[in-house]
């Protein structure tokens, strides 16, 4: 199957492929790329089929299945790196959106192990934005959009306390226009 001309792909776990990314933006040819569980090194595993496409713009949140699974800070990071080279090598006309780790709200019981990792989303995040301005990287800060008092999800965003609802999605969407991203 072609891909779409000027496609948009949104590429990252769950969270991404919950997103109705034809809804949000109907005016733009949009492929979702996220998969349910899915953690940096497999996007890594995944990035041939983003180049294939050379997509127009590519909106990539990964990172909080690693964090509940300990994997290292500093290896998700590096993981965060390839990505952008690879991207950047292999298809350069292609804008890279690095989208911030979202916080989690431990008011919900169901993801435990994805709950009270609030150092290490906020280490994995300062360490993307630095290297999102090193490799002249669109950072996109979704985090404090989502956050209320004590690092927590605004839960009229969450019904689980990891993924986004309906509203939750509106609220992304508002960001990436705010940022003129979309």
């Amino acid at each position: 199957m072609p891909t779409p001309k000027n496609s948009i792909i949104w590429l990252g776990d769950s969270i991404t492929d919950m997103g109705e990314w034809n809804e949000l933006f109907p005016n733009y040819n949009t492929l979702n790329r996220g998969i349910s569980s899915d953690i940096t090194f497999g996007v890594l595993n995944r990035m041939y089929e983003i180049i294939r496409h050379k997509p127009k713009k590519v909106f990539i949140m990964i990172g909080i299945n690693d964090i509940s699974r300990n994997i290292p800070d500093e290896v998700i990071v590096n993981n965060y790196r390839r990505m952008i080279d690879s991207l950047q090598l292999k298809t350069p006309s292609t804008k890279i959106y690095m989208q911030r780790v979202l916080p989690t709200n431990n008011t919900f019981t169901i993801f435990k192990n994805h709950q009270n990792k609030n150092e290490h989303i906020l280490f994995v995040n300062g360490q993307l934005k630095k290297l999102c301005a090193e490799k002249n990287v669109t950072y996109v800060n979704l985090y404090d959009a989502f956050l209320i008092s004590e690092r927590k999800m605004d839960p009229k965003y969450t019904n689980d306390g990891l993924h986004l609802t309906g509203e939750g999605f509106l609220k992304w969407k508002e960001v990436l226009i705010e940022l003129k991203a979309m």
